[in-house]
C-alpha cells in the first residue's frame, strides 16, 4: 500500500507548481501529467483565477480526455461554453487534436486567445463568440460539454458576471440546443460530458468510456446510428 504524502511534502509539490514556467507546465501535460491548477491558473486574469474551482476544468480532466481522444484518433474538438479557454488549452498541450471553443462572453474569449498564445497552442486552439444555436458551428469530431449551463440556475453571486442573460428559460433553451446538437451530429461524432450537461444523451450513443476516479465523472459516448434508424 503506498503510503499517503506528509502535509510538508504537500506544501511543497503546491508551492513549486507555483513556480512552474508555461513551458514547463506544457511539458508536463505533453508527458500526460497534470501539474497542480492554482500553477496553470495564476497566468488567468486575477478575477478568473478565483472562478477555476467552480467553472474552469481540471487539468487532470483534460489530461484523460486527451488520452480519449488520441485513443479513438479524434482529430476535433468543439467545447461547448469554453469560458477562459483552460480545457481548450490544456487538451491541446496534453493530445495532438484541434480544439475549438464557443464563448458567449467577450472577454472570455479574449482572455482564451491570450491563454492559447501565451501556451504556444495558438495554431490548433481557437474560439468562437457566440452562443449555442445562435453562432454557427464548426465541423467537430466530438463536442466537450462541462456542465456549460448551470449558472442559469445559479443565484447572482454564483455568477461569472451579470452581463449576459441568465434564467430557468434560458437554461431551458440551452439544454435543448445541446441536444439537437447530438440529435444531428453525424454517425461516428463523439460526445464527453464532465458532470453532465443537463440533458440526456439520446439512446442511440454508445458508451465508450467512464472514468469515476476524479472529481467529478468523466464520460464518452459514440454516436452508432442516425436518428431515422429508430
Amino acid at each position: 500500500m503506498t503510503p499517503e504524502p506528509a502535509e510538508g511534502m504537500l506544501v511543497n509539490l503546491y508551492e513549486r507548481s507555483l513556480r512552474l514556467t508555461p513551458e514547463q507546465i506544457g511539458d508536463a501535460l505533453r508527458a500526460g501529467r497534470a501539474p497542480g491548477d492554482r500553477g496553470f491558473d495564476r497566468f488567468l486574469p486575477e478575477d478568473l483565477q478565483r472562478l477555476s474551482s467552480s467553472y474552469w476544468t481540471p487539468l487532470s480532466v483534460a489530461v484523460r480526455a486527451a488520452r480519449w481522444f488520441a485513443d479513438l484518433d479524434v482529430g476535433t474538438v468543439l467545447d461547448v461554453g469554453s469560458g477562459a479557454g483552460k480545457f481548450c488549452v490544456a487538451t491541446a498541450l496534453a493530445g495532438g487534436c484541434r480544439v475549438i471553443g464557443i464563448e458567449q462572453r467577450p472577454r472570455l474569449v479574449e482572455a482564451a486567445r491570450a491563454l492559447a498564445e501565451l501556451f504556444g497552442v495558438e495554431d490548433r486552439v481557437s474560439f468562437i463568440e457566440g452562443s449555442l444555436g445562435e453562432a454557427p458551428l464548426p465541423e467537430a469530431d466530438a463536442y466537450y460539454l462541462f456542465n456549460p449551463f448551470g449558472e442559469n440556475l445559479y443565484e447572482a453571486d454564483g455568477w461569472i458576471a451579470p452581463d449576459v442573460e441568465l434564467s430557468d428559460a434560458r437554461y431551458e433553451r440551452d439544454v435543448s440546443a445541446a441536444e439537437a446538437v447530438l440529435r444531428d451530429a453525424p454517425v461516428g461524432s463523439f460526445v464527453v460530458t464532465y458532470n453532465g450537461f443537463g440533458g440526456r444523451v439520446p439512446w442511440y450513443y454508445r458508451e465508450v468510456r467512464v472514468d469515476r476516479e476524479l472529481p467529478s465523472v468523466l464520460r464518452m459516448w459514440q454516436k452508432t446510428v442516425g436518428l431515422s434508424a429508430r
